[in-house]
Formats: structure tokens, C-alpha cells, sequence
């Protein structure tokens, strides 16, 4: 059952990455740039401080750093734990997909990191303003599932990689969200 698994996983891999054209390549790359989402993380910054004041504003930083820190060594754990290759390092399917960029990453890549990031970073301040700016939370999901897809397309990642690193980050967000209104409810009033 877990061969099968695989052996859709590589499909569907190869499938949806050889989608992708020269048109789009920039694009793609861009969404995966970890530089790329900057302004959203700004944008989110100002979002908090006007709704939540300077000391508020400052714990929710120190949470999503601790989330995203949970997010990516969880992610490590996985990578090394797992031990399965990035597409792009196997070399049964290396010559069927598009690596699409000069680098392909770490040699094992089993959960995504980035996908698990920015669905955290999507999950927290989603619930964080759904009651202010409820318009917010469909678009931050909306970005992170395009940064998780955009590794797929790239090459550097499985759709299994990818699912399973949205899973990790919506479990991750909602948790440390959770952690944060108890914080504040407790010593923050």
C-alpha cells in the first residue's frame, strides 16, 4: 500500500510539474523565495499593531518565531527521519521532471518546510483577524498553498511532501495561535 502510494506520489509529481512552461517559471520562482513574502510579513506586522497595540504586537512576534521555528525543525526531524530523496536528487526520476531554477535544495525533502511555514504564518494571523479582517484569512491560505505548490512545479519537492507539510503547518498555526490567546488571556489582559 505505501509502494502504490509512492508510486502515485511520483506520478502526479511528474504530471503537474511538466505543467509548467517558461512563461511561468519567474512566477513560480518568486513564490518560493522566501525573500518574496516580505511585504505580506510587513503588511501582517502593521495589521497587528493597529489592532493590538506595541506590547501585544511584540508577543505575537515572539510566538510566530517560536512557530516557525517549531515548523521548521519539525520539518528536519522528518527529512532526516524519512531519508527520501527531493525529486530532483532521485535519480530514477531526475531526467522527467523540470528543475525549474539553479538549485534544488537538501538532498531529502520529506515534509516541506516551506509549505508548512507559510500555512503556520496563513493559520495564525487567519485566526488572529477573522473576527477584524475576515477577508484576510481566505488570502493568506490562498498564498500558502501557492507557495506550497510552487514546489512542486519547481521540482524540488513530492505532492505527498507538500500535503503532508500544509497538514503540519495548519496543525502548527492553529496551535500556536491557540497558545498565544492563552498567554495573553493569562498575563496580558
Amino acid at each position: 500500500m505505501i509502494d502504490q502510494l509512492i508510486e502515485k506520489d511520483i506520478e502526479l509529481l511528474i504530471y503537474l510539474n511538466n505543467l509548467g512552461t517558461t512563461q511561468w517559471d519567474g512566477f513560480w520562482l518568486f513564490m518560493s523565495n522566501k525573500f518574496s513574502a516580505i511585504p505580506l510579513y510587513v503588511l501582517l506586522l502593521y495589521f497587528t499593531y493597529r489592532q493590538f497595540g506595541f506590547k501585544k504586537t511584540f508577543v505575537a512576534v515572539i510566538f510566530v518565531v517560536l512557530l516557525i521555528a517549531a515548523s521548521d525543525q519539525t520539518s528536519n526531524l522528518f527529512k532526516y527521519g524519512f531519508k527520501r530523496l527531493r525529486p530532483c536528487h532521485n535519480e530514477n526520476i531526475a531526467d522527467l521532471i523540470r528543475l525549474v531554477g539553479n538549485r534544488c535544495g537538501g538532498l531529502y525533502g520529506y515534509f516541506s518546510a516551506h509549505a508548512a511555514n507559510s500555512m503556520a504564518i496563513a493559520m495564525f494571523f487567519g485566526f488572529l483577524f477573522r473576527n477584524k479582517l475576515n477577508y484576510l484569512f481566505p488570502i493568506l491560505v490562498m498564498w500558502a498553498i501557492s507557495v506550497s505548490y510552487s514546489r512542486i512545479y519547481l521540482g524540488v519537492h513530492f505532492p505527498l511532501d507538500v500535503v503532508t507539510g500544509i497538514l503540519i503547518g495548519l496543525i502548527y498555526g492553529i496551535l500556536f495561535y491557540t497558545f498565544f490567546k492563552a498567554f495573553l488571556k493569562k498575563f496580558i489582559v
